[in-house]
């Protein structure tokens, strides 16, 4: 709208004449005509400070909110400045140097002040040649220094640049191939290459890798092959500080001309490379140039990697290589304090790193960072710590559990797969299966569900079931009896196994466990040096695994109903129980364990009965009572009178007596 004032004709957006005219306190105004934007675009119009016309142009980032609906445009100090100018042609000259000072173009009135003294130093201006209609102070927001906290100062600079127009393709295509194990990541990396502009390689520092350019007098670029390879030469054999020690005719082939410095004088690029060309560079020095296979099989970084050295390491190599510098790439998150938050040492909740090894043990930490999902960012705290402290503990008890009972063991005292029996036949098809969702999980990278199997498996089967019903054999039987050699033979193959398995991540705990591990006359020194892992050959291990699967259900159900003689205050210990059961129709074949399933059970009789009228349970009709019979006071089992000899049972009679 074009508003007639006293203080002159007035152009401003329509929606805010009104309140315009009420904050320029203009009561007696008149809208006296409408023009679209589009009908005043490339008009030229009369700059209020220097003798020059200016030109009008259209911004999608001016907005109809506040202001006059026109702004000032200067392409040389801010982001949408510069892309509406590129849009016109409009130069990126930068007015303000390195210093944060008014060079001498802008006028004698202005020249050599710094830019906040500047702005003051401009109102005045306007205000004394009558062209200033409100003076007003805003906040908004502006950036600012990280280190600093100070705010910081747009200015359009000349800088070197990378084009990804010709390879942008390209390296949307290689993007497609990689493994990205973070699927988020993938999306991530895609979109910032799609969306991703011209690449600023130049940085201001006086330190680093040099930008290999050198200019003729009048400014003009040497871009010539020869002189990039000899400077490379030169790099190559003194290192790139040759850049920086030499002068500018000794870093050219001898005898160099060019038609642009006539009197043969030269200049050097002050500038050095950024960064993260030098980062994004490491594949071909760290694996092409030493003959090493590229692309690599991994790259694993942090999650703010992806505008970093992912995303760097990716434009290089496809732009010299041709293809990915990675087969697959994973990221990691951050760790917060325990309650989500970023440590600061300001706000006092860092945890310092050294402190929590000296307190829990490497281990442990080790422990804790394989155990989040550490793919997002990770909380750490002492409470945090304790927990992790406890899953350590429990891995520890129950290998000193393994070891100790294999203490009189060797491995000419193994007893052969086929001979075991099916319960300990059962347990090694269960490693073989933990063996397998270990090596998955660790295929893909997934630490946190190898640790959560291994501690499931010693929570769940190994020390809640086997272990507890084998203390009675290992304990109570001969030292050479078959049967504790069987058990015994199934704790040698768990304990070979579990060091393994564990050493990658309880580095220091593993080769305690090597060294306490007696069985084997010719072990290796370390546990790192053993031979992997292999897998126990077993022929019946599926239909092992369906059998045991059903029985397992049915002693779910057993100790249900011996739970409830507990809570009776009936008994006090499973041991005094005697348990009745009738198998439903698809626990019949249970009845082949029919004399181990009081060992099993861990309870004093077991019998087995056609009796529909017992308590139901999914697998069977059961009834737990208290038994009556006599203690031995060595194996501390019931008996009934008949299996006792004198104070002991009869097999306690037999090992005591040989």
């Amino acid at each position: 709208a074009v508003v007639d004032t006293p203080k002159g004709k007035l152009i401003v957006l329509d929606e805010l004449v009104d309140s315009l005219m009420e904050k320029f306190e203009i009561t007696e105004y008149k809208v006296i005509k409408h023009y679209k934007g589009s009908e005043l675009e490339m008009i030229t119009c009369q700059h209020p400070l220097y003798d020059r016309e200016s030109l009008i142009i259209l911004g999608d980032h001016v907005t109809t909110d506040a202001g006059t609906g026109c702004v000032h445009t200067a392409p040389g100090f801010g982001a949408d400045d510069f892309y509406v100018g590129q849009k016109y042609g409009l130069p990126a000259y930068c007015n303000v140097d390195e210093h944060g000072c008014m060079m001498e173009e802008c006028g004698e009135w202005l020249a050599g002040q710094y830019v906040d003294d500047a702005n003051k130093t401009v109102t005045l201006k306007l205000d004394e040649l009558g062209v200033l209609l409100k003076l007003e102070f805003i906040k908004h927001s502006y950036p600012h220094d990280w280190r600093t906290k100070k705010p910081i100062i747009f200015r359009a600079t000349d800088q070197w640049f990378c084009s990804l127009d010709k390879i942008r393709d390209k390296l949307l295509n290689e993007i497609d191939k990689v493994n990205w194990l973070n699927e988020w990541g993938h999306i991530r990396i895609y979109n910032m290459i799609k969306e991703r502009g011209d690449w600023c390689i130049s940085r201001q520092r006086s330190w680093g890798v040099p930008i290999p350019i050198i200019y003729c007098e009048d400014g003009t670029p040497i871009m010539e092959e020869k002189v990039f390879k000899h400077i490379s030469d030169l790099f190559r054999k003194y290192g790139s500080n040759v850049w920086f020690e030499r002068d500018e005719k000794d870093l050219l082939p001898a005898g160099y001309t060019n038609e642009h410095s006539p009197n043969g004088i030269f200049k050097k690029e002050k500038d050095i490379m950024d960064v993260w060309f030098d980062s994004g560079s490491s594949h071909t020095g760290c694996m092409i140039e030493r003959g090493y296979r590229y692309p690599v099989d991994l790259y694993f970084e942090g999650s703010d990697q992806y505008r970093g050295w992912f995303n760097s390491s990716l434009i290089v190599g496809t732009a010299a290589h041709g293809q990915a510098p990675y087969k697959t790439v994973l990221s990691h998150g951050f760790v917060l304090d325990g309650k989500g938050n970023k440590m600061s040492k300001s706000l006092g909740n860092t945890v310092d790193p050294i402190k929590l090894v000296n307190q829990f043990g490497a281990d442990i930490v080790r422990l804790w960072a394989t155990s989040v999902a550490y793919q997002q960012d990770v909380r750490i705290s002492n409470d945090i710590m304790k927990q992790i402290s406890e899953n350590y503990r429990k891995i520890r008890n129950t290998m000193r559990f393994v070891l100790g009972n294999l203490n009189d063991f060797k491995e000419n005292d193994l007893v052969a797969i086929k001979d075991l029996a099916p319960v300990d036949r059962y347990m090694l098809a269960e490693l073989n299966d933990l063996i397998d969702g270990y090596n998955n999980a660790y295929e893909n990278f997934d630490f946190a569900e190898a640790n959560q199997l291994i501690l499931n498996y010693f929570t769940n089967l190994l020390s809640s079931f086997y272990m507890d019903f084998t203390k009675d054999i290992l304990y109570i039987e001969k030292a050479d009896s078959l049967r504790r050699r069987q058990v015994q033979t199934v704790l040698y193959y768990h304990a070979k196994i579990m060091m393994k398995l564990i050493s990658p991540v309880l580095v220091f705990t593993a080769e305690e466990l090597h060294d306490h591990f007696h069985c084997d006359e010719n072990k290796a020194e370390s546990v790192f040096l053993e031979p992997a892992y292999q897998k126990i050959e077993l022929e019946d291990s599926e239909s092992l695994k369906e059998y045991f699967k059903r029985f397992l259900d049915l002693r779910k159900d057993v100790l249900k109903a011996l739970e409830q003689l507990r809570n009776d205050k009936v008994i006090k210990s499973n041991m005094e129980a005697k348990v009745t059961i009738s198998l439903k129709d698809d626990y019949k074949d249970m009845e082949k364990l029919a004399d181990d399933l009081k060992q099993l059970f861990i309870v004093a009789k077991v019998n087995l009965v056609e009796d529909t009228t017992l308590e139901e349970f999914d697998s069977a009709y059961i009834k737990a009572e208290k038994f009556n019979g006599h203690q031995c006071p060595r194996c501390w089992n019931y008996f009934d009178e008949d299996e006792m000899e004198g104070e002991l049972c009869h097999r306690c009679h037999d090992v005591i007596n040989g």
